[in-house]
């Protein structure tokens, strides 16, 4: 195991949540900062997305460029979009700079997965991926709070001044420890897409979609779920965030390794289980302070359990077409983190109780259940374990 290479993807990882999802906290300063109103500053958040999706398609171009190469151009770009964050003059070049800095993040997991399946060693290709993906965990625990807190004491340009930082480190820790991975079969432009012709790659993004979706569909409204909901005391979210964060972290690790001992389809389709059951749980039990804070965790953890299983199984389910499939899984991810955050909000303007918010999100999560027991069960066995 090229541990010194795993942790340096991680870095990378950290990157990308960090400028990702620091955001979230930040809306009121960019808000006050540009004299917009906050929902304007929510653009700040949609451009960050848009690149994503607007990135994850080019890499169907940039087939032929050699792996290592490819990811040190990706870190750079988002060098370069955190760094006109950070100096950017108007509310409109700050949301460009945003675009850019999302540009790579699709790209980025997608090709990191497959260099850290290439530097595993034999039977531990799952385990590797989970390590590349705590950089992840790692950002919401620390890495957002921390921004938030930078923004609130002295000023949010800093968070980015420091992502830029952070994102030179990781431009040389690639350099320096990531080695050479080769590249992917280059099956033309057309032979991307022939293994979409199969069941189980929709089978798997399906998953994803409703996977995310389900559980962010009770995230998005953690806050007045404790408290409105559960009766905590508004000074307790935050120790509750953290508890998740950090059942996120443990979870990621657990789900790797068991995907070397078993198969990514079966555990997935076990944590998306239990992400179901919890849910229902909390709609029913979610009034008792205990109960909801033990539920959002289990909850929450499940999240970054299916993270390693779902990048493994949509990479060994496109023979030919890696490129693509790590493409369509961002946008897969991208696209159910902001329906579970619209359906979500559906009880909210309805005004029905929020107990709802729960039920709704396991109803969406037991589609993504559904899908990964038909993938384990009928199409896994199929597909060779080793990505190339």
């Amino acid at each position: 195991m090229n541990l010194k290479g795993l942790i340096s993807l991680s870095f990378g990882t950290l990157s990308y949540g960090m400028t990702e999802f620091v955001a979230m906290g930040l809306l009121p300063y960019v808000a006050a900062a540009f004299s917009v109103s906050l929902p304007q500053a929510g653009y700040f958040i949609s451009a960050y997305a848009t690149g994503v999706a607007f990135g994850s398609v080019s890499l169907l171009w940039l087939r032929g460029v050699e792996l290592k190469r490819l990811l040190l151009i990706l870190m750079s770009v988002q060098v370069l979009g955190n760094l006109l964050v950070f100096i950017a003059p108007t509310f409109h070049t700050i949301l460009a700079a945003r675009f850019i800095s999302g540009l790579p993040h699709g790209c980025y997991f997608g090709i990191a997965t497959i260099v850290a399946q290439r530097i595993a060693s034999k039977d531990h290709g799952s385990s590797a991926v989970s390590i590349m993906v705590a950089g992840m965990t790692i950002a919401n625990v620390f890495g957002v709070p921390l921004g938030t807190s930078l923004a609130h004491t002295v000023d949010f340009h800093l968070v980015f001044a420091f992502t830029t930082f952070w994102g030179c480190v990781v431009v040389f820790s690639i350099w320096r420890w990531v080695p050479v991975a080769g590249r992917v079969e280059d099956t033309g432009f057309k032979g991307q897409f022939r293994f979409l012709k199969n069941p189980a790659p929709y089978l798997v993004l399906l998953a994803v979609f409703c996977g995310n979706g389900g559980i962010l569909c009770m995230l998005s409204y953690i806050s007045p779920l404790m408290t409105a909901n559960a009766g905590l005391k508004v000074a307790a979210v935050p120790a509750v965030l953290l508890a998740s964060g950090l059942c996120m972290m443990v979870c990621n690790f657990i789900s790797g390794r068991l995907c070397d001992i078993f198969t990514p389809g079966r555990i997935g389709f076990a944590a998306q289980a239990v992400a179901v059951l919890a849910l229902l749980l909390m709609s029913f039990f979610g009034t008792h302070a205990t109960a909801a804070v033990i539920l959002a965790c289990v909850t929450c953890g499940m999240l970054f359990a299916l993270s390693a299983p779902e990048q493994v199984s949509i990479l060994r389910v496109a023979p030919g077409g890696l490129m693509l499939a790590s493409s369509l899984v961002q946008v897969a991810f991208n696209l159910g983190n902001a329906f579970g955050a619209f359906a979500g909000g559906i009880p909210l303007r309805l005004g029905a109780q929020l107990s709802w918010i729960p039920a709704i999100g396991a109803l969406i999560s037991f589609i993504g259940a559904i899908a990964l027991l038909l993938y384990f069960t009928r199409f896994e066995a199929r597909f060779s374990k080793d990505i190339r």
